[in-house]
């Protein structure tokens, strides 16, 4: 264990920020970025400057707070837009989708097939092989309504 108190302190700050960062490709959650920001500043400043590991870690963790609330402040004012919103959502993928019922709707309720999958439906009453279009879901459910 000698040749780890013989390291400079600046290596192992480095260290800290790549492990830190690696962590926040593994678990994402856009937290521990910018804890790997604030121990990668503290290593550059204690390679420049000579700094005692006391000071060292009152510096870090200044970076850490101020790093981590401009951040989510940051992430406020500018949210990540997702390229496809609907992706884990498919009642609502399927809105405008035109489907044929299966098993009659009855008294409002009945099932469709859309693809190679079968919902269950709630809209006007139709007879198997109606075509109908879904005009919004509410959870698992499709709502449905006539084609016009």
């Amino acid at each position: 264990m000698d040749w780890l108190s013989s390291l400079d302190p600046h290596w192992s700050w480095f260290a800290i920020g790549l492990v830190l960062a690696a962590a926040e490709m593994a678990i994402p959650g856009v937290f521990l970025i910018w804890l790997a920001g604030a121990a990668l500043i503290t290593g550059m400043l204690t390679w420049v400057v000579p700094i005692g590991l006391p000071l060292q870690i009152v510096i870090f963790s200044a970076l850490a707070i101020v790093s981590v609330f401009t951040g989510k402040r940051y992430l406020r004012d500018n949210p990540i837009e997702s390229a496809d919103p609907l992706m884990n959502d498919r009642g609502a993928r399927l809105i405008g989708e035109v489907v044929v019922v299966t098993h009659a709707i009855d008294s409002g309720s009945g099932r469709v097939k859309q693809g190679d999958s079968e919902w269950l439906v709630k809209g006007p009453d139709a007879e198997p092989g109606t075509k109908m279009r879904v005009s919004g879901h509410d959870g698992a459910v499709l709502i449905v309504e006539h084609l016009h």
